[in-house]
């Protein structure tokens, strides 16, 4: 193979596509060198993309909300073709078309062992836990790309058990890899079954798949909060209930127009950091969806936080959030005696179960998302409109596969 186009973050607001050599059956320096482990990588196989999306975490450091050095390549969302093998792989061939969950994991550690791979212990030097193409997740390559490195192939690897019926629900079970999982993950975590009422906050792609998920785990309503009225449209596409929030209403008082009573049995927040207060043109206040999320929840309910929260963020709007530290009322979730679910999803946990959901023609998660495909030269068009609040999830087909 000649070389590899990239994804890569180039500062605020800006993303490029570079080259870079093909990627060799090699784990990250730093990783080998903090872990006390050999960077040789038997266990790998090397993908071909098939499909990478474009992902709200992404974004987060694109706008320059996190510690990510200009050169970071990006992308954590993969689908690929295998098309080579380390010597240690023994249950994927070349040809296999996979789902890569965005967590790394080793599949021997503790974590792994107890099913909580998105606190891997031996794939991060730093902390627990790894990524794809993300700051401080371990130095791992991006896989918004034509070709990327997966290690521990045999317990990373989702394979899909026909190829030609992979390649034709391809939309749908790109999101394997973490939205559909990390929705679905936040619908669970709040507590969703038979007859709940559940608030998410948030219609981007996560919370629209989160409001997805609770409707197949049998929600009776589902309300959508957001100040986007294209995102909050495509809410109600697939049978949401919608809270503008741009209105400045109480957002207790809306759920009750809405429900008939001013509370839900179950609530996610799925926007995170950089959350704005309530009303059009409403300043960045970070805690305000976890305040909203104690103040509508019932007392006893479940908080299902997929949103992403972070450590360092150098464009918050105090010096306290910078490090992390937000105005959250704690008493407020305590007195309500709320179960409060937070961290990244272990995709293995949901994958296999959402994949055969989708494969049985019983879940339609690119439609609900409104999944729009581009090549990997627009890479840099699809940040900026998705930033720009486009209700889309942009799907990116780097060698012309998906029909």
């Amino acid at each position: 193979m000649s070389g590899n186009r990239v994804v890569v973050y180039q500062g605020p607001g800006k993303v490029s596509v570079e080259h870079f050599e093909y990627p060799k059956l090699e784990i990250p320096r730093e990783v080998a060198e903090g872990m006390g482990i050999k960077q040789a990588a038997p266990h790998a196989v090397i993908l071909k993309l098939v499909t990478t999306n474009i992902c709200g975490s992404d974004q987060h450091m694109v706008r320059g909300r996190t510690t990510a050095p200009v050169g970071q390549t990006l992308g954590h969302e993969i689908t690929g073709e295998v098309v080579e093998i380390g010597d240690d792989v023994l249950f994927h061939k070349v040809g296999d078309i996979c789902s890569v969950p965005f967590n790394i994991a080793c599949g021997r550690c503790r974590m792994c062992n107890e099913g909580k791979t998105g606190i891997c212990l031996n794939v991060n030097p730093a902390r627990a836990g790894a990524a794809y193409g993300y700051v401080d997740m371990g130095g791992w390559f991006g896989g918004q790309a034509d070709y990327v490195m997966i290690p521990y192939a045999d317990f990373n690897l989702l394979k899909f058990p026909d190829r030609d019926q992979a390649l034709e629900k391809i939309l749908d079970l790109t999101m394997l890899s973490d939205i559909f999982p990390t929705g679905y993950h936040g619908a669970v975590s709040a507590g969703v079954t038979t007859g709940s009422t559940v608030y998410v906050a948030g219609a981007g792609p996560v919370g629209l798949a989160a409001a997805y998920s609770a409707h197949l785990l049998g929600a009776s309503h589902v309300i959508v909060g957001d100040m986007n009225a294209g995102r909050l449209a495509q809410a109600a596409s697939f049978g949401c209930l919608t809270a503008d929030l741009s209105t400045g209403d109480a957002l207790a008082d809306v759920i009750a127009d809405l429900i008939g009573e001013p509370e839900v049995d179950a609530a996610v927040d799925a926007v995170g950091f950089e959350a704005r207060g309530h009303g059009e043109g409403a300043a960045e206040a970070p805690a305000t969806v976890l305040n909203d999320v104690m103040n509508v929840a019932r007392a006893g309910a479940s908080l299902g936080i997929p949103g992403l929260y972070v450590t360092g963020d150098p464009g918050a709007v105090d010096e306290a959030a910078k490090h992390g530290q937000i105005g959250v009322r704690l008493g407020l979730g305590w007195a309500k005696s709320h179960h409060f679910v937070t961290g990244q999803c272990p995709v293995k946990q949901y994958n296999r179960k959402l994949m055969n959901l989708i494969l049985a023609d019983k879940a339609h998660i690119a439609k609900a998302v409104n999944a729009q495909t581009i090549g990997l030269e627009d890479a840099p068009r699809g940040y900026a409109e998705f930033d720009g609040g486009a209700a889309t999830k942009y799907v990116i087909d780097p060698h012309g596969m998906v029909g």
